[in-house]
């Protein structure tokens, strides 16, 4: 892992979804009118999904099924996303180059998440204290 990493603000996995779903937020300003409470509102929340969940599985370290379970979460709804890119290219709202794009920018944020799965215990919150401390 390198330099110890004290939030989740300082992965470049969350810092990647965060300029992707702001890149999103752009792009879809210019969809039609008619998608605003559909196809713009699905590829807004997908994208935001991501980082949501990747800090939220930053807070879950304690619990690895916990952890585990939030990265899978954001590695969905990445591919969501994609989905939803892919259907905005379809409908002619965006061009096959920035589709191809984005497209490549979620396949590399899902290798991170996987990779931070496959190595979920090197991420975990090691407690150092003993149970016992707490009692009375």
């Amino acid at each position: 892992m390198g330099d110890r990493i004290n939030s989740y603000k300082e992965l470049r996995v969350y810092q990647s979804s965060i300029e992707m779903a702001m890149e999103i937020f752009e792009i879809t300003k210019d969809f039609p009118a008619e998608e605003k409470y559909s196809l713009v509102d699905q590829v807004r929340r997908s994208s935001r999904s991501v980082c949501a969940n990747i800090a939220e599985a930053w807070r879950k370290r304690r619990y690895k099924a916990a952890f585990i379970s939030k990265l899978s979460d954001a590695e969905s709804e990445a591919c969501e996303t994609q989905v939803w890119i892919e259907f905005a290219r379809k409908c002619g709202y965006t061009d096959e180059p920035l589709s191809d794009k984005i497209d490549k920018a979620y396949d590399q944020i899902i290798g991170q998440i996987v990779k931070m799965v496959d190595d979920a215990d090197k991420w975990l919150i090691k407690c150092s204290q003993k149970v016992d401390a707490f009692l009375p």
